[in-house]
């Protein structure tokens, strides 16, 4: 297939991603890095590509967030999952009907919940398809979006264009150390805590105020670099 033909593709498939209210697309290659995804072997070799997608958060929703999460979030977050896996669905089916294999991977499924992982990290596909860098707060930083949004992916064989990853880094921007109630975050995003970060997940959840291991707060703290 030569490069035509395969920008025309990813041209079209964003277009539809965009339609089905995505904000945030990207390719990446990811044959480096499949080697870690929870999937059967056979599954995981034969997609070299992944379709990165975001969807902005509410920012309304986010700043109504104080000291924890509420009610408010957590509704915002299934609902924010709900929409992704649906969209996500779709596209998978759309490149299924154009001949090739694809996978809506779930944007919130654990599979190994000692160590907290899923089927793939959402957010290293988010890098290496471009659409932002691991900053500080150990999220995906957007350019526009800050870490305001969240992401799902979609693997496939359909020989698209990969995108580059952004040659950034969250620069002096240090606005969400001041408010991780867990005191997680850290001068560099290898310092982060992530022990720190999720008993305090823990005890929110047992506080009562969400029913599930969320926070928000970092996300709502960080609207790109400053």
């Amino acid at each position: 297939m030569d490069d035509s033909v395969r920008s025309a593709d990813y041209r079209d498939l964003k277009t539809r991603a965009l339609e089905l209210g995505f904000d945030l697309f990207g390719v990446a290659d990811v044959t480096a890095m499949r080697g870690d995804f929870l999937l059967e072997p056979a599954t995981r070799e034969r997609f070299g590509r992944a379709v990165s997608l975001g969807k902005r958060l509410s920012d309304a929703v986010l700043d109504d967030l104080r000291d924890h999460p509420t009610q408010l979030y957590f509704h915002h977050y299934r609902q924010m999952n709900f929409f992704l896996d649906r969209a996500a669905f779709l596209l998978a089916d759309d490149i299924q009907k154009l001949g090739f294999g694809s996978i809506a991977v779930p944007a919130s499924q654990l599979i190994d919940w000692d160590k907290q992982r899923a089927h793939l990290s959402h957010k290293h596909v988010g890098v290496a398809a471009g659409l932002g860098w691991l900053g500080r707060n150990n999220l995906l930083v957007n350019p526009e979006l800050g870490s305001r949004f969240r992401l799902v992916t979609v693997l496939t064989d359909m020989p698209l264009e990969p995108d580059r990853p952004l040659d950034r880094d969250c620069g002096p921007c240090r606005a969400c150390l001041a408010g991780c109630p867990a005191g997680a975050i850290k001068e560099t995003r290898e310092e982060f805590d992530h022990l720190a970060c999720y008993e305090t997940l823990k005890d929110f959840r047992k506080k009562g105020y969400v029913s599930q291991f969320i926070c928000g707060l970092c996300v709502r703290d960080c609207r790109g670099p400053k």
